[in-house]
């Protein structure tokens, strides 16, 4: 069982050693990840997990083991006389013994003893075979086993990365987490893009729906929707706390089904009292990414390289983090544009907002780093954005560069 404390780091890592036992003592179950980390040679262990890949040799087999701890499966050895006749690819085991160095240098545990949690029978119809890499839409049609393949593996890990430095960076800057509801009876962003919440159940609809109400607003003695956006409730409660934000899901009944228009995600969302200028809004935000891109990276650096390099982006993340994020004003920005218009396949005008072939080709002409585009003309802006003496919306998106999303994406907080 595995002993987590929590109360100060110096305890926390001494519980993780005492999980290595000394020659002689019974095994304790230890996390690959764990193991990478402390490396504790000639310490005796249990690891468990799934298998990988196997080779077998004269006398000896070879085993790929995972455990979803860390992107690096841990090899172990075994004789040929202890391995089960149930061993094979995909299957579920306990391997225990020693951890040993080998000759190349790499980490390896000999086997004393190796048990099948689970089998897997590859003929029956295993969809996944050793070695073999396979498309992003092949996997996702096997979501119960697409956690062990290295990519989503580590998309995932990289996710709870993210979502704990977000919480971490927010907490550490004296701001309160709020919770907003998935069930509202607003429109936040007013522009109609909002699935409806009704139940299942007609029957249950027609018993309590009132006289003249629709059916739509039987249940809640209202039309109620899943959230857009918790900005209405940050804006009301941070009149209270002066620093909140919010970070849960998010959905947009929008007519595509592009990875730029997705139904369903998780938006983070802030909100500060007393902000007085956009330069402090901007600091604001660039510190958040700097920090979150950082902490990421520190964390997840392999799942990180292997995620970009799928991708095709071999460039370091960190350089995001290297210098200031450029800030420019729309006029700026339009007048960029115009100079290098052959560029483009679609003009932008005067006026208008700017289509994704234009941001990218903003931040490629602020060499690559994330862009601040202020002082929007106000009639292309959300009702709500405040606006300055000069008839401009104090409002503004960041561009990101590729090396933070690879896709278009804007980061949109208003004064």
């Amino acid at each position: 069982m595995a002993l987590w404390v929590v109360r100060n780091c110096r305890i926390a890592n001494f519980y993780r050693k005492s999980a290595f036992c000394t020659k002689g003592r019974a095994h304790i179950n230890t996390r690959i990840v764990d193991v990478y980390k402390l490396e504790p040679v000639g310490s005796h262990l249990s690891i468990k997990g799934w298998v990988k890949a196997m080779r077998k040799m004269k006398d000896i087999v070879f085993i790929d083991i995972i455990d979803g701890s860390c992107l690096e499966g841990l090899q172990v050895l075994i004789s040929k006389s202890k391995q089960p006749k149930t061993l094979t690819y995909g299957a579920a085991v306990e391997a225990a013994g020693s951890l040993q160095m080998n000759k190349n240098g790499q980490l390896e545990l000999a086997a004393e003893d190796l048990t099948v949690v689970g089998p897997c029978i590859v003929i029956d119809g295993y969809p996944f075979a050793p070695r073999k890499s396979y498309s992003p839409d092949y996997v996702r049609q096997f979501l119960h086993l697409r956690p062990r393949t290295s990519t989503f593996g580590a998309l995932l890990r990289v996710r709870d990365a993210a979502s704990h430095a977000i919480n971490e960076h927010f907490r550490n800057n004296g701001y309160i987490h709020i919770h907003t509801p998935i069930l509202t009876s607003n429109d936040s962003e007013g522009a109609g893009e909002i699935f409806r919440v009704i139940p299942d159940n007609e029957n249950l609809v027609k018993e309590m729906a009132k006289d003249g109400m629709s059916f739509d607003e039987a249940y809640f003695d209202s039309k109620t929707y899943l959230t857009v956006s918790g900005q209405l409730h940050l804006e009301a409660v941070v009149r209270g706390l002066s620093k909140v934000y919010t970070f849960g899901p998010t959905f947009r009944a929008e007519n595509s089904r592009s990875r730029l228009h997705l139904a369903e995600f998780y938006m983070v969302e802030a909100e500060t009292a007393f902000i007085e200028s956009l330069e402090e809004l901007v600091k604001v935000m660039e510190n958040l990414i700097k920090d979150v891109t950082s902490k990421i990276v520190g964390k997840c650096t392999d799942d990180v390289r292997t995620l970009r390099s799928a991708a095709g982006n071999e460039d370091s993340l960190l350089s995001v983090l290297e210098k200031p994020f450029e800030v420019m004003t729309y006029e700026e920005a339009i007048d960029i544009l115009d100079r290098h218009s052959g560029n483009f396949v679609s003009q932008v005008e005067r006026g208008q907002g700017f289509g994704k072939e234009h941001e990218l080709y903003l931040v490629k002409h602020a060499g690559g780093c994330p862009v601040f585009v202020v002082d929007w003309p106000h009639d292309i802006k959300p009702f709500y954005m405040k606006q300055s003496l000069q008839d401009v919306s104090k409002k503004l998106d960041l561009l990101p560069s590729s090396g933070v999303s690879g896709e278009k994406a804007l980061i949109q907080l208003g004064l």
